[in-house]
């Protein structure tokens, strides 16, 4: 059978990635992409490739574009892990939609992204103190909530404040259910621990489930891998397996406390849906004069992510989602490794990934009482 332009390079890349995962992520008998095209590894049968490829996140279709081509819409789809469903490679974050002084602006944001195929809408039961849920809540009227997966997320820590949450949730965005909730800003190493304790939020969370008021379960944070790798490994103890784990993936996270090499493998590995954000690092990226917001964009959709949320505040900002996610190929190991080298320097110290060396951006620390 004739390869697809650009394919051979897209299974090194991603069978790379596979094997350093098998192997612990240190003990790979290859070291790049490129030894696994020499090494023959590119040998693998299409059927073997494709289901491996759908356990990272990836979707392999016909047509040169081989994320998700199958989409009729601009933004192509990806599985998300191990649950069946498909989402949007782009999601719509939803702080950014509750800072409109105009809401019908936010409305138009929200819907316009859902019509060129934006479907993956994402929300926080504290973001603008609720607005950005109840706006989301009212631009999904009208037949646009069956049209998305929608995810939110919680604070609490106890079971009666998460329980409390979920509620408010549901109420603001005006539906029965939404398809993810995750437990939010698990940013410090203490977290994991009263979620699974006993009387714990992950016990309202499970009972909601039951109850048919959420679909899968999953996690966000923003603060250092290793406290990501301390809720996995509290989950495993409680036999406990999450859809979703939503973290920070840019071209420069790749250099400092990197979620990619420390806990993407992990997640690819067991095939938990990997969620990206903070892709353009809340513009600072491109103010290190280092890479452009397109290529910001397309370096987390060349990782093995399930969708890459990106805030969207404005109209011209969503034109530049659609069009990285719609102009987006694979990167070789070349592009990868020219575009890592041109930042290196800039991300070393953090400077521009704030969220992750400063409290500032901790509002839970900042709150407390929203955990309980």
């Amino acid at each position: 059978m004739e390869r697809k332009p650009g394919e051979d390079e897209f299974k090194a890349s991603l069978l790379f990635q596979l094997r350093k995962s098998e192997k612990g992520n240190r003990h790979c008998p290859v070291n790049s992409p490129v030894e696994f095209s020499q090494a023959g590894f590119l040998n693998v049968n299409r059927r073997k490739f494709v289901k491996m490829a759908l356990a990272t996140g990836a979707a392999i279709a016909a047509g040169p574009q081989l994320w998700g081509a199958e989409s009729k819409n601009e933004v192509p789809v990806r599985p998300l892990g191990r649950t069946g469903e498909k989402v949007s490679a782009i999601g719509l974050g939803g702080y950014h939609i509750g800072i409109q002084s105009d809401e019908e602006l936010s409305l138009r944001i929200v819907r316009s992204a859902i019509d060129r195929g934006i479907t993956f809408m994402d929300n926080c039961w504290d973001y603008n103190d609720g607005v950005s849920e109840v706006r989301m809540g009212k631009a999904l009227r009208d037949g646009y909530r069956q049209k998305v997966f929608l995810m939110t997320k919680i604070d609490g820590r106890t079971k009666t404040l998460a329980a409390q949450q979920i509620d408010e949730s549901l109420k603001r965005l005006q539906t029965d259910h939404v398809d993810l909730l995750q437990f939010h800003e698990i940013v410090r190493p203490t977290d994991p621990d009263p979620i699974f304790a006993s009387g714990g939020a992950l016990e309202a969370v499970l009972e909601a489930k039951q109850a048919g008021k959420l679909r899968f379960i999953g996690f966000t944070g923003h603060k250092d891998p290793a406290i990501h790798l301390r809720m996995l490994e509290v989950a495993g103890a409680n036999k406990f397996r999450f859809d979703a784990v939503q973290m920070p993936l840019n071209v420069m996270d790749a250099h400092f406390h990197s979620f990619e090499h420390q806990v993407v493998p992990k997640l690819v590995a067991d095939g938990i849906g990997v969620l990206g954000m903070k892709a353009l690092g809340f513009g600072d990226l491109m103010r290190s004069q280092t890479v452009s917001a397109t290529e910001c964009l397309q370096y987390a959709l060349n990782l093995p992510t399930s969708t890459v949320i990106t805030g969207i505040d404005r109209m011209e900002i969503l034109d530049q989602a659609v069009e990285a996610a719609g102009t987006f190929k694979p990167m070789n190991q070349e592009q990868v490794s020219a575009l890592l080298a041109r930042t290196a320097d800039a991300a070393a110290a953090g400077k521009y990934e704030g969220f992750k060396i400063s409290a500032r951006f901790d509002n839970t620390t900042r709150n407390p009482q929203w955990t309980g």
